[in-house]
């Protein structure tokens, strides 16, 4: 799952949906910084109430990434991204089609939330900056029990770009997932993607409801 189909289903509670995105931000922060879910839940009967509802929201993304990425839908799509980018990408028979292909499910299906309300992206921005980034900062530090100041920022900076708008257009999609890639060291992907994605977001559209339903509880995702 992406930023904003992990904090839907919280967004009544702003600083658990918040909390949802802290270990992807971390990546951008710092790989060796982890918001490990175990450690997490650790602080879930805290004094602290805004501690115990960032425990939670990291223990949140844990739990929903793990039933996610083994539903049937999410692997049968992964591979057949993985095979059709492999024939859009003549000689990458590596590990950049599997990857991509990832990547690109969570940001369609960020994208069908934005279209089809745009309103949920803004209660989640709105959240972000209500909750207060230095507040999530201060927890993620105890949490991970490895302080770093540059947390700050980066929420700053994602509330400021507002990135997930351009999930449904395709050439901001391209150079949105272009970030992504050389943030990991990938080599960029060429425009001639842009013919693709269009038929690659209806595929996931039509599988949408299987990829957001947890397998465990029948719990269908907005």
């Amino acid at each position: 799952m992406n930023f904003l189909t992990h904090a839907v289903p919280y967004l009544d509670r702003p600083l658990v949906a918040v909390a949802t995105g802290v270990p992807d931000w971390l990546s951008v922060v710092d790989r060796k910084i982890r918001a490990r879910g175990k450690i997490a839940a650790t602080f879930l009967d805290h004094d602290d109430p805004q501690l115990r509802e960032v425990a939670e929201g990291i223990v949140k993304h844990h739990e929903d990434d793990h039933w996610f990425h083994v539903t049937e839908a999410f692997v049968t799509t992964n591979l057949e991204f993985a095979v059709q980018l492999r024939d859009q990408l003549p000689g990458d028979a590596g590990f950049r089609p599997t990857f991509v292909g990832h990547i690109l499910i969570e940001m369609f299906l960020d994208g069908f939330l934005v279209r089809d309300n745009a309103e949920t992206a803004g209660r989640y921005y709105q959240a972000i900056e209500s909750v207060g980034f230095h507040t999530i900062q201060r927890c993620v530090n105890e949490i991970t029990g490895k302080p770093t100041e540059q947390l700050v920022p980066v929420l700053r900076r994602f509330t400021e770009i507002k990135f997930l708008y351009d999930y449904n257009e395709p050439q901001r999609l391209l150079f949105r997932l272009n970030q992504v890639m050389r943030r990991v060291k990938l080599e960029p992907l060429p425009e001639s993607l842009l013919s693709w994605l269009p038929s690659a977001e209806k595929l996931v559209e039509s599988r949408r409801e299987s990829l957001l339903t947890s397998p465990c509880e029948r719990r269908v995702f907005p």
